[in-house]
């Protein structure tokens, strides 16, 4: 009965969140110093480019707006996280959207070209916030109770979210572990997930078991990752919950899936295949050798699945420009070169915002 509504709302998704003390370990490690080579151990390069690199900051969870101009960053330093608003085209902070929230991490996203959404525990309770990313007054879009993650916020003035819950059958955490606090936001380890509608009345109505829920930008579909065993696979449905289907598969970890702006093709992190690039005929995560996590990317019918970034480094949170880029964290090492660029007189260790460029058939 509700999902007609769902379908006739203009949606805008978020990327998922984490708990206050992850995001506190996070602004801690990600800061010390990166031991990884730019370059793969077969000598490949994928071309990306460095864009934001701030002395004693790391930078993760980019968002490009949906004109294409801005980037939403959460920026870390002395274990106090920052919204910030940057230049897509050098990576440039335009200014501090909001200061010291402890759920902001993964949290964020925009609310048309104006806004700004995100998780926070003002006002003594869970809940989603607005605020002008320009600066100005902070509303709360819609209260919240429980353990939630991963908002996507609706204009019809409800929310998708994930609702953690205690399983004492709960499947073991994936063995591919990413080692790095605020990078694996798919890991809910002793919780369920599953993907719930809240209405503005806050009447709740359960989805699917998932996590990392994405909103198409026409408004027409989630896509999402699931958990079967020790391995995620992506899924799309309609907002309502209907017409599920499975997008991905192999022993492997597909994770944090975003939708390009034409809603054809979805980018996501993944730790298949440890082949050239190009070599599409080793999708399953090998049972030996060095595991990458890397950018992929894959047409909404399941065709076309694209490898975009093959690195040592650990590649994450993709978001899909009109620019004919993707813009991604990782926390690959700085070359002199690029510090001397950016203007920082010693190496950045952490993760920091890079981009590389789509493929031609796609931007």
């Amino acid at each position: 009965m509700y999902g007609a509504l769902w379908l006739t709302a203009a949606m805008l998704a978020l990327s998922p969140s984490l708990q206050a003390q992850d995001l506190m370990d996070w602004l801690h490690d990600t800061t010390l110093p990166s031991r990884i080579s730019q370059h793969s151990d077969d000598g490949e390069t994928d071309m990306a480019e460095l864009l934001t690199l701030e002395h004693g900051e790391s930078e993760m969870y980019p968002h490009v707006s949906p004109d294409g101009k801005y980037l939403l960053v959460i920026s870390g330093k002395s274990r106090k996280p920052v919204i910030t608003r940057r230049l897509i085209e050098n990576g440039d902070p335009v200014n501090i959207v909001s200061e010291h929230d402890p759920l902001v991490l993964g949290s964020i996203g925009w609310h048309g070209n104006d806004a700004v959404t995100f998780l926070s525990y003002r006002a003594d309770s869970l809940g989603v916030w607005e605020k002008p990313v320009a600066g100005g007054i902070t509303r709360r879009y819609q209260r919240l109770d429980g353990e939630l993650s991963s908002p996507v916020v609706l204009d019809n003035g409800g929310v998708i979210a994930v609702r953690l819950r205690t399983d004492s059958k709960r499947m073991r955490p994936s063995s591919h572990k990413t080692s790095s606090p605020g990078f694996d936001n798919w890991e809910t380890r002793g919780k369920q997930p599953y993907m719930v509608y809240i209405n503005e009345d806050g009447a709740e109505f359960e989805l699917t078991a998932g996590i990392n829920p994405s909103l198409s930008p026409n408004g027409m579909r989630l896509v999402f990752s699931m958990q079967a065993g020790r391995n995620w696979h992506l899924f799309m449905m309609n907002v309502d919950g209907s017409g599920l289907v499975q997008l991905t598969e192999g022993r492997n970890i597909d994770v944090q899936p975003t939708w390009s702006p034409d809603s054809k093709w979805i980018a996501f992190t993944s730790n298949r295949g440890n082949g050239f690039m190009g070599d599409q005929t080793r999708a399953d995560t090998p049972k030996s050798g060095k595991i990458n996590w890397d950018i992929w990317l894959i047409g909404h019918d399941g065709r076309g699945l694209t490898r975009l970034t093959q690195n040592p480094a650990k590649d994450g949170a993709p978001s899909v420009s009109n620019n004919g880029r993707i813009y991604f964290h990782s926390d690959r090492k700085v070359s002199k070169e690029e510090s001397k660029k950016h203007q920082v007189k010693s190496r950045t260790g952490g993760f920091h915002i890079w981009s590389v460029a789509l493929p031609a058939r796609v931007s």
